[in-house]
């Protein structure tokens, strides 16, 4: 896992995503250009959680560490000392994987 110097804010996580797939089931070998955009990663850094009209903080559902699937166009995709990242909210997480 990465280490990173990001704190996201409210209810927002960063999510190193998974390589993307390079062979086919079958064994074909994938160009650049035919590669779908990975939706698995795992959570690299986790914000405070969403701020209530209580005043308090919500909890996150997700924590560091966590693999995750996102929705494929989804967050915001940023580039953090070389690496590709992806900044979600919590909302955009579809699942977490056990």
């Amino acid at each position: 896992m990465a280490k990173i110097n990001l704190r996201p804010l409210d209810d927002r996580v960063v999510v190193q995503p998974s390589e993307a797939e390079e062979t086919t089931a079958g064994g074909i070998v994938l160009p650049d250009s035919a590669k779908e955009k990975p939706q698995r990663g795992i959570v690299v850094a986790v914000g405070p959680g969403k701020l209530l009209d209580s005043g308090n903080r919500g909890d996150m559902s997700v924590g560091k560490g966590d693999t995750v699937i996102y929705g494929k166009y989804g967050g915001s995709d940023v580039e953090v000392d070389g690496q590709d990242m992806k900044i979600l909210r919590e909302g955009d997480i579809l699942a977490k994987v056990l």
